[in-house]
C-alpha cells in the first residue's frame, strides 16, 4: 500500500509563493497520477489539479489555473505543489492523493490519500 506524506504547509502573507510536497513510500508511486485537493473549514473537499504518471501531463482547477503548478521528481518519489500569488482564499488544508485515472477530479477516483498539510494565508 502506498503512503503518501505531505509536507511545506505553513503561514503566508497574500501575494506570497509556497511549495508543497507529498512523498510516496513505494517506487511505484511512478504508476500513479497524483492529486492535490484541499478543503477549508466549513466547506467541501475540492479538486487543485493532477499530474499523470509520465508527469508530463497537468490538469488544474480554474480558480488556481496559472498560479499553481504540479511537478514530480520520480527519483525522489515526490510531487510538488508550487503555490504563487496565495490569497486569503486559498487557506485550506491540502491533501496529496494517488489514483489509477487521469485526469481525475474527484475524490473518488483516487485510491491513496496524505494525512494534508495546513496552509494559511493571511496579512
Amino acid at each position: 500500500q502506498v503512503q503518501l506524506v505531505e509536507s511545506g504547509g505553513g503561514l503566508v502573507q497574500p501575494g506570497d509563493s509556497l511549495r508543497l510536497s507529498c512523498a510516496a513510500s513505494e517506487r511505484t508511486f511512478v504508476n500513479y497520477a497524483m492529486g492535490w485537493f484541499r478543503q477549508a473549514p466549513g466547506k467541501e473537499r475540492e479538486f487543485v489539479g493532477a499530474i499523470d504518471w509520465s508527469g508530463t501531463n497537468t490538469y488544474y482547477a480554474e480558480s488556481v489555473q496559472g498560479r499553481f503548478t504540479i511537478s514530480t521528481d520520480n527519483a525522489k518519489k515526490t510531487v510538488y505543489l508550487q503555490m504563487n500569488s496565495l490569497t486569503p482564499e486559498d487557506t485550506a488544508v491540502y491533501y496529496c492523493a494517488g489514483g489509477r485515472q487521469y485526469p481525475a477530479v474527484y475524490r473518488g477516483q483516487y485510491d491513496y490519500w496524505g494525512q494534508g498539510t495546513q496552509v494559511t494565508v493571511s496579512a
